[in-house]
């Protein structure tokens, strides 16, 4: 299988973030990958109170665009994320089509971002996001793919349990911020790799995308080995990389951490 990323940098203007992602979409299906992966927030990321404005129910007009996209090059699409409008509240979701279009997972990301930071801004995303409660897998042509978001890749325990439920591939959307990123992105995606032996692929904004926030890029794939395949660095770009199976089961074979759990120690 082959796998697309297309690092974006999403601002507080739906239609253009829309046509970007769309044109990356365009670029990766020519490079002939089978699945894409946008980031976080990729069609609308400004203020809370505007990401609450942009926010849309599923379906609704971004992901029927990027669901056309799926049907037009036959492949599989993971939209990234987006505000999600519920009637009990706004969810963080990223949703995922298949060659036909077809809605084949959608996951809510369940820990939240409430930090204050070195420089001493602070994030409170469970003031504007309610967290979701369910750990999600999906079959992307016979390799079972597990989902998270940002924040998610400092709970180790999510990855374990995306593991549990056979994923082999762990999508990752962001947004991580440059004031964590630049020191701890690519070691979180090492170690949930090498503790998992499972590919990481994440896909991160990149620039400013208010006059507060700025997302650290530097999107990558990672093997079982904990080994960067491919990264994007600054700017807007995408990256193509090829996952060899036969690779990870070899690795798996060699370091059975997985088998080697004491379950009836730990849960």
């Amino acid at each position: 299988m082959k796998i697309g990323l297309a690092q974006l940098n999403s601002r507080d203007d739906k239609e253009r973030n829309l046509a970007a992602a769309e044109a990356a979409v365009d670029r990766l299906a020519a490079q002939g990958v089978d699945l894409v992966l946008l980031p976080e927030m990729f069609n609308f990321l400004g203020s809370d109170a505007g990401n609450a404005r942009a926010a849309e129910s599923i379906p609704g007009p971004s992901t029927q665009r990027l669901r056309a996209k799926a049907q037009e090059h036959r492949i599989f699409l993971h939209c990234g994320s987006l505000v999600e409008k519920r009637d009990e509240g706004m969810y963080n979701t990223s949703v995922v089509f298949d060659r036909g279009g077809a809605e084949v997972a959608r996951y809510s990301k369940i820990h939240l971002f409430d930090v204050e930071l070195p420089d001493g801004r602070a994030y409170k995303e469970s003031a504007a996001i309610t967290p979701g409660r369910d750990v999600v897998t999906f079959d992307c042509d016979g390799i079972t793919a597990g989902l998270a978001i940002c924040y998610d890749l400092r709970f180790p325990e999510l990855f374990r349990a995306l593991t549990d439920r056979g994923a082999e591939l762990v999508l990752v959307a962001a947004a991580f911020t440059v004031a964590t990123g630049k020191d701890h992105w690519e070691p979180l995606l090492r170690a949930r790799a090498i503790e998992n032996g499972c590919y990481m692929a994440a896909c991160g904004q990149w620039g400013t995308s208010t006059p507060t926030n700025q997302s650290h890029g530097h999107s990558m794939v990672v093997d079982p080995w904990g080994m960067i395949a491919a990264q994007c660095h600054e700017g807007e770009g995408t990256l193509a990389v090829e996952l060899d199976m036969d690779y990870l089961r070899s690795v798996r074979d060699r370091l059975p951490v997985l088998k080697h759990r004491r379950r009836d120690l730990f849960v």
